[in-house]
């Protein structure tokens, strides 16, 4: 395949998977990280190194969008920061240590695992908010934010120390599996934290960015940034994070529950599949 070509596949590829990312706040790695092994034989860890900047670039486009219209909880998302940068730091350090076949079966399996609490709420809508205690009271760590049918919307975030604890596991799989940590990052903040859906997927789409980049610097140092498939990458995953963002504005949070889970257990069990050699 000229180079041309695979550039342009890249690209055209990426636009979806910024789309998927931006709503799903898995910032696009979820569906990069596959299309890039699976489909067109990249090395995992030169598709990791895309998916690292990636994942940067999908934050950039959909979270402006979302604080804009105050969907993102800023302050949330600085405190659960703290976690997701030390594990990511950890992770990245430890990965040149992992080889390919493993690298591709914890990735799966975490997304396949990551299925099992979700479906249990896949029709909630909004969730009945807890009372305001202890840390998350210190804190504020509460916040509003405006559905589609005009109606307010009012939350509070409950057990910070769980979700704290859920977003170091986060960091470290995003250090290692370069795919911005948004499945657990997400299900942190919708099962332990109970924030509505379409805030965690927001508040994730601005934390995988900051998280991403606290590991960015090693990929670039072993020099698993390819600049011929990282280019045409970031470029289509900024144009679809932006698209992406557009549409979940618009859209109620049993659908973004919905296309989260399909996304899960599609690329995981490619993945899975992939390292067992099926």
């Amino acid at each position: 395949m000229l180079v041309l070509e695979l550039m342009v596949i890249l690209f055209l590829a990426s636009i979806v998977a910024g789309v998927i990312g931006s709503l799903v706040g898995l910032g696009g790695g979820v569906v990069v990280i596959p299309m890039l092994t699976i489909g067109l034989g990249v090395n995992i860890h030169y598709a990791i190194g895309a998916s690292i900047v990636s994942v940067i670039a999908t934050s950039s486009g959909a979270a402006a969008t979302y604080v804009k219209d105050k969907m993102t909880n800023l302050r949330v998302g600085m405190f659960l920061e703290l976690g997701t940068t030390a594990g990511a730091i950890t992770g990245a350090l430890i990965a040149t240590y992992v080889n390919s076949v493993a690298l591709e079966l914890i990735f799966g399996v975490i997304l396949l695992v990551s299925l099992l609490p979700l479906v249990r709420k896949i029709g909630e809508d909004i969730p009945v908010p807890p009372e305001l205690t202890g840390l998350s009271k210190k804190l504020k760590l509460t916040g509003s934010y405006v559905e589609t049918d005009g109606s307010t919307v009012n939350y509070n975030a409950t057990r910070p120390a769980e979700g704290l604890a859920g977003m170091v596991v986060a960091g470290l799989i995003s250090g290692l599996l370069g795919i911005g940590s948004g499945t657990f990052k997400v299900l942190s903040m919708d099962l332990a934290m109970k924030l509505p859906m379409k805030v965690s997927t927001t508040t994730s789409n601005f934390m995988i960015g900051v998280t991403a980049a606290a590991s960015a610097g090693i990929y670039f140092v072993r020099g698993d940034v390819n600049p011929i498939i990282v280019a045409p990458v970031a470029i289509g995953i900024l144009i679809g994070a932006s698209m992406g963002a557009r549409v979940l504005t618009r859209a109620r949070n049993p659908t973004v529950r919905k296309i989260f889970a399909l996304v899960l257990a599609i690329a995981g069990l490619e993945m899975v599949l992939r390292a067992l050699g099926i």
